[in-house]
């Protein structure tokens, strides 16, 4: 036999009078009840509530229509493009756009000081420059390879110096020049020890300091760079920018 409930709630009549009544009242179990649905009937188990009657009805009715109501107001996402120049600010971090304004910014500093046409007063050349470590010295995750290609990208473009590869591109590149002395024809296999220098070496640091109370929170975010001659340590140049971002939210503390 089934599980069922009897008529009156309150009361387990254990008889078998009163089972051969409910039986008749209610001839289905109550797990294969056919006039209702599968949550009135887990409702009517868990509450102890008469199958039969209207209220199991009423009441599973109104909570689903809650639940419906409940899951329709749920979060909803929209997705815009915008253009890439643009400047936007979220959550307050370091993004896109101050990687792309600080390189812009400091590489043209860079090439705009004395150290330039000293050497091609000297040398009678362009200068070589190669960029070396970008530390991240901040309390937030920073992407210093995109920060790194903005610099690249601003030099080369520039027009005034001549760029060669980074550390790991040019292991990359070596690794593929020693396979052709083994696998390439002697026509096409590039000679080795035939390396454009770098005459000069870019790196620094991006470093930040919050100060935060309550609800609003500042961000200073320093950038250094320094330009070492590569053949005789010298520091050609010391380029430096500031940012400095306040956030504020409401009714939330830091």
């Amino acid at each position: 036999m089934g599980s069922y409930f009897f008529a009156d709630p309150k009361t387990k009549i254990h008889t078998a009078r009163a089972r051969i009544r409910w039986r008749i009242l209610v001839p289905y179990p109550l797990d294969s009840h056919p006039f209702l649905p599968q949550f009135a009937l887990r409702y009517a188990r868990l509450f102890r509530i008469n199958p039969s009657s209207g209220e199991i009805m009423r009441r599973a009715t109104f909570y689903a229509l809650v639940a419906a109501l409940i899951a329709g107001c749920g979060p909803s996402r929209q997705v815009s493009r915008i253009d890439v120049e643009a400047v936007t600010d979220l959550s307050g971090k370091w993004n896109d756009t101050d990687s792309r304004l600080v390189s812009e910014e400091m590489i043209a500093d860079c090439l705009s000081r004395a150290w330039l046409p000293e050497f091609m007063s000297t040398e009678h050349h362009k200068p070589v420059l190669t960029v070396g470590t970008i530390r991240n010295r901040s309390n937030e995750h920073i992407d210093v390879t995109t920060f790194t290609k903005d610099m690249e990208r601003e030099l080369i473009n520039s027009g005034r110096v001549k760029f060669v590869a980074g550390r790991e591109q040019r292991d990359e590149v070596r690794s593929e020049r020693m396979e052709q002395q083994i696998f390439s024809s002697d026509e096409t296999a590039k000679s080795l020890a035939q390396e454009t220098g770098a005459d000069y070496l870019l790196k620094g640091s991006i470093a930040t300091i919050v100060d935060r109370y309550e609800g609003d929170k500042v961000v200073y975010y320093q950038t250094d760079l320094e330009l070492i001659h590569v053949e005789s340590n010298e520091k050609a140049w010391i380029g430096m920018k500031k940012i400095k971002k306040f956030i504020t939210q409401k009714g939330k503390k830091w």
